[in-house]
């Protein structure tokens, strides 16, 4: 099987049985979402949206945010994940994007990394999600279940996993496709027990074909 082959297969699989893919964190604006992806590093989902919505209530822009402390923002998260580290990048966030951008999130890469918190996979998802740009978020589910089916190949690092996806999906599929990934990773192809045999995708899948062989 080509590598064109594998993506036609598995793009028209996801289009059938996953045609609506979009991400699990709540928020209502782009900057409610920059907050939670920013949150979400090394946290569930499910967690953020805990304690998003308390947040967000006291929270709903930039300028109400710069305007706080560490302290309290502290508060606010301090059930997730280094939450004081957090709580700094959230006030600088917020006062850089009051301070340089008027309070609106940018749409491009490259001025989103200058916000502190925001490297280069929050980047690409707030440019795919809210701007809808052919930005690949390798997380770690996306980079697993990539080199697993054998959309990438040897992959050493995230990035190598961006360029190669965005390579080889059609460029108005990438914002979905980064959903697909993220979700078959977080609810089949889970990392240290994949649900293959119930796995509509495993006709096609690398790992599942080469794990039948050996």
């Amino acid at each position: 099987m080509t590598k064109k082959e594998r993506y036609t297969n598995i793009i028209n699989w996801f289009t059938t049985n996953m045609p609506v893919a979009e991400t699990e964190l709540h928020y209502a604006s782009p900057f409610e979402l920059l907050v939670a992806v920013i949150l979400s590093a090394q946290c569930t989902d499910k967690r953020v949206n805990i304690v998003t919505k308390k947040l967000f209530a006291d929270f709903p822009t930039a300028e109400i945010m710069a305007n706080s402390s560490h302290e309290v923002i502290f508060e606010y998260i301090k059930s997730i994940s280094y939450p004081s580290n957090k709580a700094k990048h959230l006030i600088g966030m917020a006062k850089k994007l009051q301070n340089d951008f008027q309070g609106i999130v940018p749409d491009e890469v490259a001025l989103l990394e200058t916000l502190p918190g925001v490297g280069r996979k929050t980047a690409n998802v707030i440019a795919s999600v809210i701007y809808n740009k052919p930005t690949m978020a390798v997380d770690t589910h996306v980079f697993r279940t990539s080199e697993r089916l054998g959309l990438t190949t040897n992959s050493k690092n995230p990035l190598q996993t961006e360029l190669e996806l965005t390579k080889n999906f059609p460029k108005e599929l990438i914002p979905k496709a980064h959903h697909w990934l993220i979700l078959h990773g977080r609810y089949v192809c889970i990392a240290r027990k994949p649900k293959c045999e119930e796995c509509g995708l495993n006709e096609w899948c690398r790992f599942f074909n080469q794990r039948k062989t050996d």
